[in-house]
């Protein structure tokens, strides 16, 4: 079946603007134009509209999707498989929270007890879940199945005193990182207040500490663009500031 961008707009529920800036990006081109002038959909654009739409709604952005439609090594049936179990991890994790919230509005109304650290177990829950998607990989064969594991359950069986430092560390290293990255310095003494607050935090993760670990991880940081991309949201350069600087604090080389 063909469409028009008009029709193709009311079915798919974007606007017909939309579709038109993906033929001029060339992220979505009609498979034909008619003597009329009319951009004409068949069921390939369909089809690849549908991928669009599903990356979109996991936030990649349009240049990141055109890159992996174009690829010709793209294989749409085991993206449609990816994409399923990632909207199935959503769903469970918005179970999750829905059912915290039941549960909290019960223990208002006097009706069940709720300790602490289950009130926050789901939001624990989906941190644990979205690094395992993110990094889980990488790590594990930096550090092996059996430390990553150990991490994630000494992260969920967490006091709510020891979740509010750990996080409340996670801010200050960001917050120290930039101040020492203006001065310049990885040796600095802002520098290394920020890499002894990194060991800090780490070490809630791990339950012990080690400075080549340590050095190890901050490379990572650098090697891995996903990494990387983090530390470098604010100002490029960070992501090797902080390696550098925790290879002094550490007396590791590079």
């Amino acid at each position: 079946m063909e469409y028009t961008v008009k029709k193709l707009g009311e079915i798919a529920g974007v606007s017909t603007r939309t579709l038109r800036y993906y033929d001029e990006i060339e992220l979505l081109k009609p498979a034909r134009t008619n003597s009329s002038g009319y951009r004409i959909y068949g069921q390939m654009e369909v089809d690849r509209l549908q991928q669009i739409l599903f990356y979109k709604e996991l936030g990649v952005g349009l240049d990141e999707i055109k890159d992996i439609l174009d690829d010709p090594t793209f294989d749409a049936e085991q993206a449609l498989r990816e994409h399923r179990e990632i909207l199935l991890s959503r769903r469970t994790q918005l179970d999750q929270l829905i059912a915290n919230v039941e549960k909290t509005l019960r223990v208002n109304k006097g009706e069940i007890n709720m300790s602490d650290q289950e009130k926050f177990e789901g939001f624990k829950k989906r941190r644990v879940e979205e690094n395992e998607k993110k990094y889980g990989d990488e790590v594990r064969e930096k550090y092996g199945d059996k430390k990553v594991d150990e991490s994630k359950a000494r992260f969920m069986n967490m006091s709510q005193e020891d979740h509010e430092k750990v996080t409340g560390l996670e801010r200050e290293i960001k917050k120290t990182l930039g101040e020492a990255f203006q001065e310049g310095d990885p040796s600095s003494e802002t520098a290394q207040k920020m890499a002894d607050l990194h060991r800090q935090w780490i070490s809630f993760y791990w339950g012990h500490y080690n400075k080549e670990a340590h050095a190890g991880l901050a490379q990572m940081y650098v090697d891995d663009e996903r990494f990387k991309a983090y530390y470098d949201a604010e100002q490029d350069g960070m992501a090797e500031f902080l390696r550098d600087a925790v290879y002094i604090y550490t007396g590791q080389k590079g």
